[in-house]
């Protein structure tokens, strides 16, 4: 599985990174903002997208907009530390498959990723 993580915080990709690798995915592609990964996607198409929803240069909103404008179907996780119902419809209207609230467990994103491809 190969999996692209969209934040632009150094740290949380590390920690996504890290729980990536504790559940065998080690496939992994980082970028630091939402241009960043629409362009990683273009060149490369990947089995999951992981982004966080407030980004630099584009939101993870965008991300998942201008993703399911080329036609993918990709499973994609907004990761967020929460948002308001609002944000969250309007999330689920572009194309977002399933939600991470920060801080999790690996735990957690295993059980996120089975939904979409095994691991």
């Amino acid at each position: 599985m190969k999996v692209l993580v969209a934040d632009d915080s150094g740290i949380m990709r590390k920690i996504i990174i890290r729980s990536l690798k504790a559940v065998g995915v080690s496939d992994i592609v980082e970028v630091a903002n939402g241009q960043e990964a629409i362009d990683a996607y273009k060149v490369s198409p990947v089995d999951l997208i992981l982004t966080d929803w407030n980004m630099p240069e584009k939101s993870g909103l965008e991300v998942v907009t201008e993703i399911r404008a080329l036609g993918s179907q990709v499973p994609i996780i907004m990761v967020t530390t929460g948002a308001q119902k609002g944000q969250w419809i309007s999330a689920i209207r572009a194309g977002v498959d399933d939600y991470l609230i920060k801080p999790f467990e690996a735990d957690d994103l295993r059980a996120k990723l089975n939904k979409f491809v095994p691991v």
